[in-house]
């Protein structure tokens, strides 16, 4: 089990980015967090098994409409007990 803390930074606002996440860290089963940054960015917190990971990350590539320019990608503790993903506001 792994945990990344991610800062997405590009049109990631105002876009359905958080939601179109959400989507993809149900569909894969994967726990955490996503909001929106004051300075425009989105932040996630992941977590889940190497391929889990490994497998959310490659299915941002087919997020529709937003523009990913950059992320900034760092491996965490694990959160004991946490059960789902949720949206942050």
């Amino acid at each position: 089990m792994k945990r990344y803390h991610i800062i997405f930074k590009g049109r990631v606002q105002g876009v359905g980015f958080r939601f179109q996440v959400k989507m993809l860290a149900d569909r894969l089963g994967v726990t955490g967090t996503v909001r929106n940054m004051y300075d425009g960015s989105v932040e996630v917190c992941i977590q889940g098994n190497e391929n889990q990971l490994m497998n959310f990350l490659k299915g941002l590539e087919n997020i529709n409409f937003a523009i990913i320019d950059s992320k900034n990608i760092d491996e965490v503790s694990v959160i004991d007990g946490e059960y789902d993903f949720q949206i942050v506001y």
